[in-house]
C-alpha cells in the first residue's frame, strides 16, 4: 500500500468497518447452493448402482457417494451423556429452575475442573455443556490455547502484513462480512472484531498445516510477468483458503466469548484447523461435509421415512434446505447463544456429527408443516426461521426418544 494509505489504515485498525473498500463488482466466489451441487455430483467409478433395494446406491438422497455413516444406535451411544436423564448446561439452568437443582454444583465442579487445567478433563466436563462463564476459559484448555508474547508478535506481524498489502482475498473477506455480519441483529456490532480477525487469517501461512489432513491442495497464483512459469508459483491467498459466502459466520459466535482480539484470533484459528475446514472441503472423512450430509440423508430417511418421501415426490431434496445449516455450523441461523451450546459439544465430543443430528430434528420438529408443503419454495419458508428453537431438547428428542 502507499505510505498514506498505510497509515491511514492503521489510525482506523478498530473501527475498519466505517470506511471500508468500494465492493460494487465484488461477488462471492461460491455460495453453500454452489458447493452443493459438486458434492451432490459426486460419483464413485467402481461402484456399479442398478437402482435396486440392495445395491450401495441410497435410492432417495442426493449423496450417491458409498459412505460409510454411523447409524442412530452409534450416535446414541457416541452423545449418550446427553440422554434425557442427565442433566444439561442449556437446559436445567434455565433462572426459573432452583439452583441448588444443578447450577450450584454444576459451577463448582467447573472451578476445579478450571483449576486443573488439562485438556480432557475440560472436554469431558463440558459434554454436558458449558457454564456461561466458564466456556471461554474451558474451549481454550480444551483447543490448548495459552497465549504467550511470542503469540501476540505473530499477530502484530501478520498485522502488519495486512497493513502493507492489499490483497484481492481482502475484498471478499469485507464483501462476507458486509453480506451477512452486518445484516444480522445478532452480529452486527462485531463487525470491526471480524475485519481483525479475518485480515490477518488470510496472511497466515501455519494455516496451511491443515491441507496434510485435508485431499485438497491450497490454490495457486504466479508472480507477475511468470505466468505458467512453476518456479514462481505462490500459494494465493497465503493460508490457502478462499473464503466462500458465510466463511465470516465461523468467527461472529466467538465474538460474544472473547473481548481481546488476539485471544479471539487463535481460538478461531484453531477451530477452523480442526473442524471447520472440513465444512467446505470435499473428502471422504467422516467428518468432512460430504459424509455429514450423507449422515443426515441417511438419518432422516432412517427415523422419518414419510417425510423423506414426501418431499422427495414435491421436488424438495431436504438436503438442499439442510446444507447450509450443516456448511455454516448452523451459525446465522440459530440463536447465537444456541449455537454456542451446540459448539460446546462438537469440542467435547471432538466430532460435527452433532450437526446432522440437529438437522434431522428440526425436520422432525417442523414434520406437522412439512407434510402439507407442495413445493420447495414453502418448505423453504417452514424451515426459514430457526432463532426460536432450543438445541438440546432437539438433540435429546432427535437421539433418544422411543
Amino acid at each position: 500500500r502507499p505510505e498514506k494509505e498505510l497509515k491511514d489504515m492503521l489510525s482506523r485498525w478498530t473501527e475498519l468497518g466505517v470506511d471500508g473498500p468500494d465492493l460494487g463488482q465484488i461477488r462471492p466466489v461460491y455460495a453453500p447452493k454452489d458447493f452443493l451441487e459438486v458434492v451432490i455430483g459426486l460419483q464413485n467409478s467402481n461402484c456399479h448402482t442398478t437402482g435396486s433395494v440392495g445395491t450401495c446406491n441410497l435410492l432417495w438422497g442426493m449423496i450417491q457417494a458409498p459412505l460409510r455413516v454411523k447409524s442412530l444406535n452409534e450416535l446414541r451411544l457416541q452423545y449418550s451423556d446427553m440422554a434425557i436423564t442427565q442433566c444439561q448446561t442449556g437446559i436445567d439452568d434455565f433462572p426459573d429452575i432452583p439452583a441448588e437443582l444443578f447450577d450450584t454444583d454444576r459451577t463448582k465442579l467447573g472451578r476445579k475442573v478450571l483449576a486443573a487445567n488439562h485438556a480432557p478433563v475440560s472436554r469431558e466436563f463440558s459434554k454436558k455443556g458449558c457454564p456461561i462463564s466458564m466456556r471461554a476459559e474451558l474451549w481454550c484448555q480444551i483447543l490448548g490455547i495459552e497465549l504467550t508474547s511470542v503469540d501476540n508478535l505473530y499477530y502484530e506481524q501478520l498485522k502488519t502484513y495486512v497493513l502493507h498489502h492489499d490483497l484481492l482475498v481482502d475484498n471478499l473477506l469485507y464483501k462476507d462480512v458486509k453480506l451477512t455480519a452486518t445484516n444480522d441483529d445478532q452480529y452486527f456490532v462485531f463487525e470491526d472484531f471480524l475485519y481483525q480477525v479475518l485480515l490477518p487469517f488470510s496472511r497466515d501461512t501455519v494455516v496451511l498445516k491443515h491441507f496434510v489432513q485435508n485431499s485438497a491442495t491450497p490454490p495457486k497464483s504466479y508472480i507477475r510477468g511468470k505466468l505458467g512459469v512453476e518456479e514462481f508459483a505462490v500459494i494465493y491467498p497465503p493460508n490457502g483458503v478462499i473464503p466462500f459466502h458465510g466463511f465470516a459466520m465461523y468467527v461472529a459466535p466467538l465474538c460474544y466469548l472473547y473481548n481481546d482480539v488476539v485471544q479471539l484470533y487463535y481460538v478461531f484459528r484453531h477451530m477452523y484447523m480442526h473442524f471447520f475446514y472440513h465444512l467446505h472441503s470435499i473428502s471422504s472423512h467422516p467428518q468432512g461435509i460430504v459424509c455429514l450430509s450423507l449422515l443426515f440423508e441417511s438419518l432422516l430417511q432412517t427415523e422419518e421415512p414419510e417425510l423423506f418421501y414426501h418431499l422427495k415426490q414435491v421436488g424438495c431434496q431436504p438436503l438442499k434446505i439442510a446444507f447450509k445449516w450443516l456448511m455454516r455450523a448452523f451459525s446465522g441461523f440459530l440463536a447465537s447463544d444456541q449455537v454456542l451450546l451446540l459448539w460446546d459439544r462438537i469440542l467435547a465430543y471432538d466430532s460435527l456429527e452433532i450437526l446432522s443430528v440437529l438437522a434431522v430434528a428440526i425436520f422432525s420438529f417442523r414434520k406437522m408443516n412439512l407434510m402439507k408443503v407442495q413445493t420447495l419454495n414453502a418448505a423453504e419458508a417452514v424451515l426459514a426461521d430457526l432463532y426460536t428453537l432450543q438445541v438440546l431438547p432437539l438433540l435429546q428428542l432427535a437421539l433418544f426418544s422411543t
